[in-house]
């Protein structure tokens, strides 16, 4: 059967529509297809209570690169703000500023913390080597105070389990300031940049930025089909649901790289069924609290990593912009329980994650919610958990992947990985470029890869 397009593109969100967006202005017919009924993934924004809210914390980073951002800008015009960086991080029983300051952690840390982590710092260079885990990369470079205060404790609620379960490569993808050097340097001198001191902000929430790419896309030619359930890839060629089937010269997926395995026939190999059945992701329940009053504090986000709620992070997306659309009478706070599939937090009734939610406030001296209702989502596929032995079985997996003719994987869930969204799209402009007359140039796209693994995560 000949090609219903040049280009099928499985997932609308930001990898996905950037790759549209490009190919389709680049004079290939594309096809977009996602199981959603709206853009964006889990970028995207929607109401509560009448408040655009995203799918936890999410911004543009200054790391963004310059052609990124001139793109967004392009797309949102002025709605793309730049907002200055005012969170907090719970560290003990102490609250400080987040970004972080030299004199604020002095006079708000336990001095014996302080102590700790200064003959930490004096002892670095002593210490024996130990890095074949996330908890021995961090405490040879880090030390065994700042580690064991912060590190370790978000390691087990994020990824659910022990930093010494986790492999290094985790360390190296997640903690820029990975030695007390580089966090005095940041917390002592502004980046020419402004990195980890401002952002950027769509001012109708996150999820402006991919519904401006799915309408970019869409202006270009991409024809875009949402409520797709895709059952079967073979090849280019991929099968939905209700029996419909679209055709490529080539195909991008962005989705989960074991779901993939899973869709595909001819089956993949049993090695590569095994493999894609040990990588593993973390789940989270994401439970949106309106509250009656604005602000509820003057903070964009709380910072969570202490063992005593197994929330991590509440931000308040009211906070994170300036706009004349939100309710002057009420906010949301959007509190993040990283799970698993099918235990207690999976499960927990509205009910009872307002009863989480309230109590951690209370435990943690913050202010309380006049509570209007509370609203939850819950998305199985956010942390890719890198155990260690992981590279092994996603090396095995993407070796499969790489076998498939007119076919190629990317974004976060593509390659398993945890970039962000400035990431995401610069795979997909790589994506694209790599094809020459619907075929991809291998060399061009081996030199893409070796970029992306360079990535380093922005939190």
């Amino acid at each position: 059967m000949p090609p219903s397009a040049d280009l099928v593109v499985l997932g609308a969100g930001p990898a996905g529509l950037a790759a549209a967006r490009r190919a389709a202005r680049a004079g290939l017919s594309v096809t977009v297809l996602d199981r959603a009924e709206s853009v964006g993934g889990m970028a995207a924004s929607f109401d509560v209570a009448g408040v655009r809210v995203d799918h936890g914390s999410h911004r543009l980073h200054p790391a963004t690169p310059p052609a990124v951002i001139a793109d967004i800008r392009q797309l949102l015009g002025d709605d793309l703000q730049v907002r200055p960086r005012h969170g907090r991080l719970r560290i003990g029983d102490r609250w400080v500023g987040f970004p972080l300051r030299a004199a604020e952690l002095v006079r708000a840390l336990p001095p014996r913390m302080v102590a700790g982590a200064a003959l930490d710092t004096v002892t670095g260079p002593f210490r024996r080597a130990h890095e074949d885990s996330y908890a021995g990369a961090l405490r040879r470079s880090l030390g065994p105070t700042l580690y064991g205060a912060l590190y370790a404790p978000y390691a087990k609620k994020l990824w659910g389990s022990d930093g010494a379960e986790i492999d290094a490569e985790q360390a190296r993808k997640r903690v820029s300031a990975d030695t007390p050097l580089k966090i005095a340097r940041r917390i002592l001198f502004r980046h020419g940049n402004g990195q980890g001191r401002i952002f950027y902000y769509p001012r109708r929430g996150f999820g402006q930025i991919t519904e401006a790419l799915a309408e970019a896309a869409t202006a270009a030619g991409a024809d875009l089909r949402l409520g797709a359930d895709v059952r079967r890839v073979a090849g280019a060629t991929v099968t939905t649901a209700d029996g419909a089937e679209f055709s490529g010269g080539h195909l991008f997926t962005t989705v989960p790289l074991p779901v993939l395995a899973r869709l595909h026939q001819p089956a993949p190999p049993p090695d590569a069924v095994e493999a894609a059945e040990r990588l593993r992701f973390r789940a989270m329940v994401l439970a949106y609290a309106v509250h009656e009053g604005r602000p509820w504090t003057e903070f964009d986000a709380h910072y969570l990593p202490g063992p005593d709620t197994p929330i991590t992070r509440i931000s308040e997306p009211a906070n994170y912009r300036d706009s004349p659309d939100d309710p002057a009478d009420r906010t949301v706070l959007c509190c993040e329980l990283p799970c698993e599939v099918g235990d207690a937090v999976w499960t927990a009734s509205e009910d009872e994650l307002a009863a989480i939610i309230t109590g951690t406030l209370a435990r943690l001296g913050l202010p309380p919610l006049r509570l209007g209702g509370v609203q939850v989502k819950r998305l199985p596929h956010v942390y890719p958990v890198y155990a260690r032995g992981y590279a092994d079985h996603l090396r095995g997996l993407d070796a499969w992947a790489g076998t498939l003719p007119d076919v190629t994987t990317f974004g976060r869930l593509g390659l398993f990985v945890h970039d962000n969204t400035h990431h995401a799209m610069v795979m997909a402009y790589d994506a694209v470029d790599a094809l020459r007359d619907g075929r991809r140039d291998e060399p061009a796209w081996a030199d893409a890869r070796a970029r992306f693994a360079g990535h380093v995560v922005e939190d």
